[in-house]
């Protein structure tokens, strides 16, 4: 696979506040990467420093295989960003905010107007053309947004958290657009902090804390240390302190986290054990009112690489 992108021990500090830390990762051509991490860990000031509204202090960057720093205005015409902030204008027509943006990579007439019709369709707005932005609820400011970011046809495009805060109808639409650019050759830059997004379209991830790179890989390769390992979650009435302690005594039982009246509880699949679990609350005279199970997941790769759940 060709490389689209190539980051290199790249530095970026705020006065004595370094934001990233000798970053390296590559992105290959018609892939989407995730890229995640807590609040920060560097990931808005990458982004920045991608979409050229930064300078990174050390490093080198390459994109389509030239240097960022060096040909910037030709990497710029071939990216397409959509931030972290809903960037269109309130007060003009959805058609005429795609336009603005598409003129400015030098779409112009009867091209221009295919593009942008194009974009608003793809993005399940052409029906909203002739309206205006502030009419419109989150979730089809978002989808605006993407519009103005691809109408010019970008082969990379860098989306910040561009699900934040819309409905489950938006944000599955724009989960399904994505997949639909991929498998037009556009390659994606990913970042979100919702877990089940990058599991649903990442072919790889990478993880960042504190300015640095903490784990790379595709998805079945960052959970394949959880291969062997189960999560329960029982809902307990009369649940106390005690058996709590109790089960964490148990051969096997890997790690329990507490939530009111709920018991998440990390075994190992080499151990025979729920029924020790099960037979012990029963004998406390505990409720069990309800039960989930999952296998190990990217929450828990996650939390183990950084002490951290993706929306702390």
């Amino acid at each position: 696979m060709n490389k689209i992108l190539e980051v290199k021990n790249t530095e970026k500090s705020y006065k004595e506040n370094k934001a990233i830390h000798n970053l390296s990762f590559d992105v290959y051509e018609g892939e989407i990467l995730g890229l995640l991490g807590p609040n920060g860990a560097g990931k808005s000031t990458m982004i920045s420093i991608l979409s050229t509204l930064l300078k990174s202090d050390a490093g080198e960057i390459n994109v389509f295989g030239y240097s960022l720093m060096s040909h910037t205005n030709h990497v710029k015409s071939q990216l397409g960003i959509v931030p972290q902030e809903i960037a269109i204008y309130e007060d003009i027509s959805a058609y005429r905010n795609v336009a603005f943006f598409a003129s400015l990579y030098g779409l112009q007439k009867s091209e221009l107007k295919r593009r942008v019709h194009d974009a608003l369709k793809f993005v399940g707005l052409d029906d909203k053309e002739n309206e205006l932005p502030k009419t419109f609820s989150g979730g089809m400011k978002r989808r605006l947004n993407i519009a103005c970011a691809i109408a010019h046809h970008p082969k990379l495009l860098i989306l910040d958290e561009p699900t934040v805060g819309i409905d489950p109808q938006s944000r599955n639409h724009i989960l399904s657009s994505l997949k639909q650019l991929k498998e037009m050759g556009t390659t994606i830059i990913y970042t979100t902090h919702y877990m089940e997004e990058v599991e649903e379209i990442a072919d790889r991830i990478v993880i960042m804390d504190k300015g640095r790179k903490i784990a790379e890989g595709t998805l079945h390769e960052l959970l394949e240390r959880y291969k062997d390992t189960l999560i329960y979650r029982l809902y307990i009435q009369g649940l106390t302190l005690d058996i709590e302690n109790q089960l964490r005594m148990i051969q096997g039982v890997e790690n329990i986290e507490r939530l009111e009246d709920s018991l998440t509880i990390t075994i190992s699949k080499k151990e025979d054990i729920f029924h020790k679990i099960i037979l012990l609350i029963i004998q406390e005279n505990c409720h069990i009112t309800k039960m989930e199970m999952e296998e190990g997941n990217l929450e828990m790769v996650f939390l183990e690489l950084t002490g951290k759940k993706l929306r702390d």
